[in-house]
């Protein structure tokens, strides 16, 4: 990654070739027949899928460590196919959990067509600056109140963009804007923030244009973007863009767990943790470091497959995988005890009290 380029803009996407279907891996298909297992699939019809020429990524904003539902995320991507420390630990969680990828883009490498895209939305009258203040413009979209400059001059707001570009004074208070349709139910559709200080783009306007331009077939989202869906292909359209397809499946959330990228980067800087790789986070390394083997971890993401339905899985189910599976793991049982035992193995395992 560029030193000089922001996080915010940093992103990497795997593309991957393969087939539309894909087969669950036979590698976990071992404790298929155990009794009472439930397993998901990864057979799903993506749309307008050719065999041999789907190309997917995995684009996660650099702003943390991977954790366990980014894991699902990223296998799906397989099987269906700015700080230096997340963008190099990301890539590193990728390795462990032995996913291999075409290529390694960023985002920041398109900046300059990001900006020329802006530019000619806003000559398209598509787009406008806005410089309300953040907490009216959040209330504005909420009730669905257009903003003052929504219908500015394409001069005006051409002026103001290049004031944006260039980093002055008034720079700090503008944004540019999506002119989409405020009284959209959808609140996602209500004027979107395209780009923020210094011009930088959001994460909501670079994706759909760096999707389409990279030539991903089939973008694969959790759940929770759903929301999100319209705005993305209504941000292809008026950028006049090849549409990528959206297919989503369910989050991967585990009970009493902070998922919270923002909520776990709160731990690490007001020094509650050791850091990301705590064994108590959720994250790749974490979960790692804390014992348990990738194996394990991804069997246990592959059996939840590539469902619509929404999971809040308990920690014992992961446990369950690993107990039922030899991972060629050291197993130690702790037992508090003020007396001695002594152990005989016979017929069964006997206990005596020693005092």
């Amino acid at each position: 990654m560029k030193d000089k380029v922001h996080a915010e803009v940093s992103s990497w996407r795997a593309g991957k070739k393969c087939s539309a279907k894909l087969k669950e891996n036979p590698a976990s298909q071992q404790s298929k027949a155990k009794a009472g297992t439930t397993r998901g699939t990864f057979e799903v019809d993506l749309p307008e899928a050719e065999a041999g020429k789907v190309k997917l990524r995995f684009a996660p904003e650099p702003s943390g460590y991977l954790h366990i539902g980014h894991s699902k995320a990223a296998l799906l991507n397989q099987y269906f196919a700015q700080r230096n420390e997340f963008v190099d630990n990301l890539l590193k969680d990728i390795q462990t959990l032995g996913i291999k990828y075409e290529e390694v883009t960023y985002t920041s490498d398109h900046l300059d067509e990001l900006m020329d895209m802006t530019e000619k939305l806003i000559n398209q009258g598509k787009a406008y600056v806005d410089d309300t203040p953040r907490e009216e413009m959040q209330k504005q979209r909420m009730d669905g109140i257009e903003s003052k400059c929504r219908n500015h001059s394409k001069d005006e707001n051409l002026k103001l963009w290049e004031e944006m570009k260039a980093g002055s004074e008034r720079d700090l208070h503008c944004c540019v804007r999506g002119k989409l349709d405020m009284q959209d139910p959808n609140k996602s559709l209500r004027d979107p923030i395209g780009s923020n200080y210094k011009v930088y783009p959001t994460y909501d306007f670079a994706c759909p244009f760096v999707d389409s331009i990279e030539g991903i077939t089939h973008a694969l989202r959790s759940s929770e973007y759903h929301d999100r869906n319209a705005q993305y292909y209504r941000i292809q359209e008026d950028m006049g863009l090849r549409k990528v397809h959206v297919y989503e499946f369910s989050s991967l959330n585990m009970v009493y767990t902070l998922h919270s990228k923002r909520k776990l980067l709160w731990f690490v800087q007001n020094d509650k943790v050791n850091g990301w790789d705590d064994p108590r986070f959720p994250t790749v390394q974490g979960i790692v470091r804390r014992g348990l083997k990738v194996e394990a971890l991804i069997q246990f993401i592959l059996e939840q497959g590539a469902s619509k339905n929404l999971n809040l899985m308990e920690w014992d189910k992961l446990c369950t995988v690993v107990n039922d599976n030899d991972y060629s793991c050291n197993k130690y049982c702790l037992m508090y005890a003020i007396n001695r035992l002594v152990m005989h193995a016979i017929d069964k395992l006997v206990m005596h009290a020693i005092d």
